[in-house]
């Protein structure tokens, strides 16, 4: 029998914002930054990229769990001598934002529309690489829905899971749910690129195990999102965009968030729809 019942959080997450006209919502590595963070980290500072590429095919493989298998990872950077903090100090040097988002995060600042950043990386890594980007005032205000991590007095460190019971780790779509259940929802922007630790639908609160051709993609966003904007790598795979066309799910490519900043910013002044903005398919 399948279990349609929620994970239970370890960590609180911040209210909705339940009196905005739009929220946007979006993944962070690989989608805000240039590169995945934790990819970084495992592949320069952990047991490198072909055991984790051959993690990667264990969970597509139901051998692992994304929970398991990316824990297995991040020890990897811990076992090999690393600190918490120098691995903060590694990504603040490596990892940069996308060339657009400064400009889309000062828009939605602008129209008093909340960002919030959901992630199946640590929250304290991010605001770090976010406060060497964006400086410590305006990282602060961004919201961050992600794991935490656990710090020893060694300066060894552990990632703490969000939804622990889940195989993910964390469930992004109890973020995002919420939204949809309120009386009057605002209009939901959701960015994503695919590579996340998250493949179960709580559409119609059933968990359904989707097929996909790998095993990270941002589907929870992608089914449940008024506008989803799915980003396109040059010469990388794009999975989540083969995965919405694949499952009927309407969406708009984009290669940098200047791009869709165009289109947000149509959608917000009332210039068109939701439905025309997904009409357009690429911004």
């Amino acid at each position: 029998m399948i279990d349609t019942t929620p994970p239970v959080s370890t960590l609180p997450y911040p209210p909705l914002h339940a009196d905005k006209k739009f929220v946007a919502l979006s993944d962070w590595d690989g989608t805000i930054t240039n590169r995945d963070s934790n990819d970084y980290m495992t592949d320069n500072l952990g047991f490198g990229p072909e055991k984790r590429r051959a993690g990667n095919l264990a969970i597509l493989a139901g051998k692992e769990t994304f929970r398991d298998a990316f824990k297995v990872m991040l020890d990897s950077v811990v076992a090999n001598g690393h600190s918490w903090e120098e691995c903060k100090e590694v990504l603040k040097k490596n990892i940069i934002l996308d060339v657009g988002f400064r400009n889309f995060y000062d828009f939605c600042k602008s129209k008093d529309i909340p960002v919030v950043i959901i992630s199946s990386g640590m929250a304290p890594l991010i605001r770090a690489v976010l406060s060497k980007l964006i400086g410590d005032d305006e990282a602060e205000k961004i919201e961050i829905i992600a794991n935490d991590v656990e710090v020893r007095e060694d300066g060894s460190w552990e990632i703490k899971y969000r939804h622990p019971s889940s195989g993910f780790g964390h469930d992004k779509s109890q973020a995002i749910l919420p939204y949809r259940a309120l009386p009057n929802p605002p209009t939901t922007f959701f960015f994503g690129d695919g590579v996340s630790g998250n493949i179960f639908d709580y559409s119609s609160r059933v968990r359904t195990v989707l097929t996909l051709s790998l095993p990270f993609l941002d589907m929870s966003a992608a089914r449940h999102a008024d506008l989803l904007f799915v980003k396109q790598k040059p010469g990388a795979d794009n999975d989540l965009s083969a995965f919405c066309r694949r499952e009927g799910i309407p969406h708009v490519q984009f290669e940098d968030f200047n791009r869709a900043l165009d289109l947000v910013k149509r959608v917000v002044d009332g210039n068109i729809t939701v439905k025309e903005a997904l009409e357009v398919g690429t911004a």
